[in-house]
């Protein structure tokens, strides 16, 4: 049970900085954490990854001490429950449009009295040899403190449900995802835009409001650092395939000149 580097981080007042990992293989995870990374968020939703190689993403990561989120694919008993028995430190749930599917989430996420998450004795139990689930009342508050949900808000729908999902006991924090949001919104990608802008107070107001992380994609360095002097906790600047071909265009282009 590795501890949860970005909560730690975020809690001692920290702000964090990580990526999408959309690319497969543990190299780039150890890459990842050489540069010095605090964390990064496999993309179930809309990437190519399978079950079985999320195991070794997790372990390699946890060598390089980064914390690793995960966004599921969808709403499903089985997509929460997985990835948390693997060693997965926190959810990114997208495309949340009622109240009823955020509580959902957290009943499958998080151990009694919060939730009715299932006890199983995982990999990051030691297999039921860890010393910590000998007291599992002890063990479940731990869980449920080092485990984030974290609701993504991109559909109109849970904009307007933004107060109440935050003050869902068990919701950690809120994910933004500015482009879908602003497609949502009928203005795609327009992050100047008024709309955004008030949308986009409000979503913060109701974390800070309710005590909740702030989180939030940026699609390049720009736009992460002007979230990072918003106030954004966690910022997760592009994906790592993007930055990797940025940085070898950029080396072809010195090269050539």
């Amino acid at each position: 049970m590795k501890e949860n580097m970005i909560l730690k981080k975020i809690q001692a007042g920290e702000q964090v900085v990580g990526t999408f990992f959309e690319t497969i293989g543990t190299s780039i995870v150890e890459c990842l954490g050489i540069a010095g990374l605090d964390f990064f968020i496999v993309d179930f939703e809309h990437s190519t990854f399978t079950a079985e190689s999320l195991l070794e993403i997790v372990h390699t990561a946890e060598l390089r001490d980064m914390s690793t989120l995960m966004r599921i694919k969808d709403i499903s008993r089985s997509n929460v429950l997985r990835p948390l028995d693997v060693g997965v430190q926190g959810l990114i749930i997208p495309n949340i449009r009622t109240v009823d599917e955020v509580k959902q989430v957290v009943d499958w996420g998080k151990y009694a009295p919060i939730g009715n998450r299932g006890f199983f004795l995982s990999r990051v139990t030691d297999f039921g040899y860890s010393d910590k689930v000998s007291d599992l009342p002890a063990y479940f508050k731990e869980r449920n403190q080092d485990t984030l949900v974290i609701p993504q808000c991109e559909t109109p729908e849970c904009l307007e449900n933004i107060e109440e999902i935050c003050a869902i006991d068990g919701v950690d924090g809120i994910f933004v995802g500015p482009f879908d949001l602003t497609i949502a919104l009928g203005i795609p990608a327009q992050f100047d835009h008024p709309i955004f802008k008030e949308a986009l107070a409000r979503i913060y107001k109701a974390c800070r409001d309710n005590n909740k992380f702030t989180f939030i994609f940026g699609a390049n360095t720009d736009q992460a650092k002007n979230y990072i002097d918003y106030g954004f906790d966690a910022v997760t600047c592009s994906m790592d395939a993007t930055i990797m071909i940025e940085a070898f265009k950029n080396m072809l282009e010195t090269v050539k000149k």
